[in-house]
C-alpha cells in the first residue's frame, strides 16, 4: 500500500501547503502495513486450517488413534491364524483321537458356540464407526477363541483319562507311522500308474527306497508274511479288537518275523522294496478294521503332530495318483 501525500491548511498564508514524506518514512510506513496484513492473513490462515484439519495436538492425536488402528488390524490377523490352529487341532482331535478311540466326537456347532446377546459390545459405539467394529470384532472373536481353547482342554483331558483307563488296548491299536518316508498318496479313489485308470486305493504310500526299515504300529501277532498276489511280499499284523495292518511290496522281512510271532509297537518287521504290481519302491500301508479297509491316516496320532496330520491331509486332498 502506497503512503499517499496529505495537506494541511496554513490559516496565515490562507493556502493547503501539502505534507511531504521522506523515502525513510516512506518505506518504514509500507513495512509496517504489509507486516501488519501478514499477520492478519496468517491469523485467518491458522483459524482455517485448526478448523479443518485440527490444532497439532488433534493432529498428534489422530495419527495416534490411526497407528492404534493399524495394530488391532495386525491383532486381527494374529486372531484370525490362531482360529485356524484351533480348528485344525478340533479336527484332529475329532477324527484322530476321538474316532479311533471309539469316543464321542464333540459336534462343530458346540466347539463354535457364542456367547449371544444383540448388545454385548455396545459400549464400543461411542467411538467412531472403524474403531467401533475393529473393537467389537477383537472383543468377539477373542471371547469365541478362548471358549474354544477350553473346550479343546477340556477335550484333551478326557482322552488322557480315556487312554489311562484302556492302556492295554491303546497298545493293540495302530498309532505311528510305519516307516520314517513322507506320506506320497492317500485312501480313496487315485489314477493307478500301472493299470492308467482310477481305481480304489485302500491304504497309504510312503516313500522308501528299497531296504528302508519298516515297523509294526501296533502290537499284535504276525499272521501272514509272505508273496500275495499284486501286493508282492506282504506282511499282515493282527492286532485284535478287530485290527488287522497290512505292509505290502516289501523286499524282505526281518530276523526272526514268521507267522504266529508276537510284535509290539515300533518293532522291526521288515525292509521295503519295489515286489507286486508297482510303478516303483515305496511302502504300501493299510488298516483294516473288523476286515474293511479304513483310512490309515487317521491312525497316524501317537508320532503325529496336529500340524503334520494337516499337511498329510493336504497332500491327501492334492495328490490323486497312487504307487500301486
Amino acid at each position: 500500500m502506497a503512503l499517499n501525500n496529505y495537506f494541511y491548511y496554513d490559516e496565515q498564508t490562507c493556502e493547503f501547503v501539502p505534507v511531504e514524506y521522506n523515502s525513510l518514512e516512506r518505506i518504514i510506513y509500507t513495512a509496517c502495513i504489509w507486516i501488519l496484513c501478514g499477520v492478519v492473513l496468517s491469523g485467518i490462515g491458522i483459524s482455517i486450517l485448526s478448523f479443518s484439519v485440527g490444532t497439532p495436538a488433534e493432529i498428534a492425536l489422530k495419527a495416534e488413534n490411526q497407528e492404534l488402528i493399524n495394530q488391532l488390524e495386525q491383532t486381527k490377523t494374529k486372531i484370525q491364524d490362531l482360529d485356524q490352529e484351533v480348528e485344525q487341532l478340533a479336527k484332529a482331535d475329532n477324527e484322530m483321537y476321538r474316532s479311533v478311540l471309539g469316543m464321542e466326537e464333540i459336534p462343530y456347532d458346540e466347539r463354535e458356540a457364542g456367547a449371544g446377546g444383540a448388545d454385548v459390545y455396545s459400549e464400543f459405539d461411542v467411538y467412531s464407526q472403524e474403531t467401533s467394529e475393529i473393537l467389537k470384532w477383537t472383543a468377539e472373536n477373542l471371547e469365541s477363541l478362548e471358549r474354544s481353547i477350553n473346550i479343546q482342554k477340556m477335550s484333551f483331558n478326557e482322552i488322557k483319562s480315556y487312554y489311562n483307563n484302556n492302556s492295554t488296548k491303546l497298545k493293540h491299536i495302530p498309532a505311528i507311522k510305519p516307516t520314517e518316508g513322507i506320506l506320497l498318496s492317500g485312501f480313496g479313489m487315485r489314477f493307478h500308474p500301472v493299470l492308467r485308470y482310477e481305481t480304489q486305493h485302500d491304504g497309504l504310500d510312503f516313500r522308501a527306497n528299497v531296504g528302508s526299515k519298516i515297523y509294526a504300529t501296533g502290537d499284535g501277532v504276525v499272521k501272514y508274511a509272505g508273496l500275495k498276489g499284486t501286493f508282492g511280499r506282504l506282511l499282515i499284523i493282527d492286532h485284535d479288537y478287530g485290527y488287522e495292518t497290512y505292509y505290502a511290496h516289501l523286499s524282505s522281512f526281518a530276523k526272526g518275523i514268521n507267522p504266529g510271532t508276537k510284535v509290539k509297537r515300533g518293532d522291526l518287521i521288515g525292509f521295503s522294496g519295489k515286489s507286486g504290481r508297482v510303478s516303483g519302491p515305496h511302502l504300501h500301508y493299510e488298516v483294516r478294521k473288523d476286515g474293511s479297509p479304513v483310512d490309515p491316516i487317521n491312525f497316524l496320532f501317537a508320532d503325529t503332530t496336529p500340524e503334520e496330520y494337516m499337511m498329510y491331509k493336504d497332500i491327501v486332498e492334492n495328490n490323486h495318483r497312487s504307487m500301486d
